[in-house]
């Protein structure tokens, strides 16, 4: 992927890597920044990536953005993983940004675009207690008041980012058709009627349950037409799946850049025990995987690029499945060759582990995209 890249590309790599190193390179500074390793995101150190311009990396220049495309977004969102950047807002923040970029009026983009520019955290709340992989199940109900305004009651849950996002890009049923009734709908985080509650997961404070009791929105809340959400998601899904395909590829490099680190030094019986076949042929499975994840994810972000009205299902799901897969291999095979090391959270690769294995669930699980695969297939 490196000898494929422009002189702009890499340059921005560069420095974003030069950024993670110094705000980020050591364990101190990453349990400081994080918790010790209990929060994905953190306000101060993000506030710093919108100053230097690279959240709007690929939103349009009109709104403070650097115009740039999906495949640039996916370099920064490989090298912040890779980097162990705590900015894990901005995720759901480019996917529902791409969302409002689509659909959304000149009003709402300029909104919401120019404030993702300035550091503001996007939240995406489609899930619910009934409807995870099914969201076509959803029930919140957004029903229309006779002064046109919407009036919204339910539940969603694990939401990402909603406890510290500015606005929520809300799914909620408007019709009876299970797929044609959905609608999307622009939400700030702080309307009356909202209550976001953490949920305690072993990842730390990243997803929540959100109520919605009695929320008005006024008409031109609606995001994109009535009825018309179920298409304007699927619209998105090469957004969404590449976007965490990146993340966890660059997660998958540094869970094995750890590994091979600590295989380098350790030694047994008189030498390194990555010298020992082995390990030996564990790291070069590992790399040629990894290798293979990366192309993977590049050519589907240069081919959503230069087609962008144009759905990659296939593609997409595939980048998704195998970066997700791979990075939790990444981080079970670093465990396993770091031994009893690698479990102590001394180390790094416990929380590489906690990350990669619910990637393979959030965003569509491996066994959906398998499925959304194999109907390409006409199976």
């Amino acid at each position: 992927m490196g000898s494929r890249l422009t002189e702009e590309q890499s340059a921005f790599v560069a420095a974003v890597a030069d950024f993670a190193k110094r705000e980020c390179g050591t364990r101190q500074q990453r349990d400081a920044l994080t918790g010790d390793g209990r929060g994905a995101h953190h306000p101060g150190l993000y506030g710093r990536l919108a100053e230097l311009g690279w959240l709007g990396v690929c939103l349009p220049e009109e709104y403070g953005g650097a115009g740039g495309g999906l495949a640039d977004a996916c370099l920064f969102l490989e090298e912040t993983s890779y980097g162990m950047v705590p900015a894990g807002g901005f995720i759901t923040t480019v996917i529902a940004a791409k969302a409002y970029e689509r659909f959304g009026t000149e009003k709402q983009r300029h909104e919401v675009l120019s404030g993702v520019v300035r550091g503001d955290v996007l939240s995406i709340a489609m899930s619910e207690p009934e409807a995870g992989s099914d969201v076509g199940a959803l029930r919140c109900r957004a029903r229309r008041a006779a002064d046109g305004t919407w009036l919204i009651d339910g539940q969603k849950t694990w939401i990402s980012n909603a406890h510290c996002a500015r606005s929520i890009l809300l799914v909620a049923r408007t019709g009876e058709d299970k797929h044609g009734g959905l609608t999307m709908f622009h939400l700030p985080a702080d309307t009356p009627g909202v209550e976001v509650r953490g949920i305690d997961t072993m990842g730390g404070r990243e997803v929540n349950d959100v109520f919605l009791t009695g929320v008005r929105l006024p008409a031109d809340a609606v995001v994109g037409q009535v009825d018309d959400g179920w298409r304007q998601l699927m619209a998105g899904l090469n957004h969404e799946r590449l976007f965490l395909a990146s993340n966890m590829l660059g997660l998958a490099r540094r869970a094995f850049d750890d590994a091979l680190g600590y295989v380098r030094e350790r030694e047994q019986f008189g030498r390194p025990v990555g010298s020992f076949q082995a390990l030996r042929h564990r790291v070069a499975d590992l790399a040629t995987e990894i290798e293979c994840t990366r192309l993977l994810v590049r050519d589907v972000a240069l081919d959503c690029d230069a087609q962008p009205d144009r759905l990659f299902p296939r593609e997409a799901s595939m980048a998704k499945l195998k970066a997700t897969e791979v990075a939790k291999r990444a981080a079970l095979e670093g465990m396993q060759m770091m031994g009893g090391y690698g479990y102590t959270t001394e180390f790094d690769m416990e929380r590489h582990l906690r990350a990669a294995v619910v990637s393979t669930v959030y965003g569509g699980t491996s066994e959906i995209q398998r499925d959304v695969i194999g109907k390409t297939y006409g199976l």
